[in-house]
């Protein structure tokens, strides 16, 4: 995706999509931006290391300024629009004097991403670039050895956090779902899929393509807390033959 202009004038920036965490899923396209600009910003925790960065981390070249955008990760606080913003004051510093800047994202940037908050601030100003990557729902897919639809099959992508009645309403009207942002929502989601008989069968995977990945199914992976990066992928009975 491009979104330049003839009239934006200065450095690009970048949205680079850098894989599910396999640092050798990053694309060749946003290996070769990345070594090449000379400020690279990613997100963090408000406390601990980047995922981005961590991902990427073989792919960078000496002398690059470095962006940490720390943000609060916390329920009613993301996102956070005074840390976008004075972020995104940062960034257009270094835009306006010729800099270009890779922002990094994890997965894909426009798939739930934490780019287009800085997308919808600063791209109808400077020339600006979105480069995908590869999504957590093919890198859960592929490690669970699980197609996530086929033929005409409808698949939903569902955030874990969503109010429980709507996420049973979502997910007995599908083929198949994704359901993402697991973490402590894992126990709620467990007990939708009991009720609409789709917990057998339903995957459950955790840092995909990442050290640490776990891949079992749901009714072995307990009703605590799980990892952030977890999935949950489900699929009705009578759309298992592919």
């Amino acid at each position: 995706m491009n979104a330049k202009s003839n009239d934006k004038k200065g450095g690009t920036l970048y949205g680079l999509g850098v894989g599910p965490g396999d640092p050798e899923l990053i694309t060749l396209k946003a290996q070769r931006i990345l070594q090449s600009v000379s400020v690279v910003a990613y997100p963090a925790p408000e406390e601990g290391d980047s995922l981005a960065r961590a991902i990427a981390a073989p792919h960078l070249v000496d002398g690059q300024t470095e962006i940490v955008i720390r943000t609060p990760m916390t329920p009613g606080n993301f996102p956070a629009d005074d840390v976008y913003d004075r972020y995104a004051a940062e960034i257009a510093e270094h835009l306006t004097q010729g800099q270009d800047v890779a922002v990094l994202c994890e997965g894909d940037p426009f798939l739930y991403g934490s780019f287009m908050y800085l997308f919808v601030r600063l791209s109808e100003d400077h020339p600006t670039e979105v480069v995908p990557g590869v999504s957590s729902l093919g890198a859960v897919a592929a490690v669970a050895g699980k197609p996530l639809v086929s033929r005409n099959q409808i698949l939903t992508i569902l955030p874990a956090p969503m109010d429980e009645a709507e996420l049973e309403s979502r997910l007995a009207s599908t083929d198949a779902a994704a359901i993402m942002k697991v973490g402590r929502h894992l126990k709620k989601v467990r007990r939708v899929l009991a009720r609409l008989g789709l917990e057998d069968g339903a995957e459950y995977v955790e840092h995909a393509s990442m050290e640490g990945q776990r891949v079992l199914p749901l009714s072995e992976a307990g009703d605590g807390t799980a990892p952030y990066f977890s999935m949950i992928l489900v699929r009705h009975r009578d759309g298992v033959k592919v």
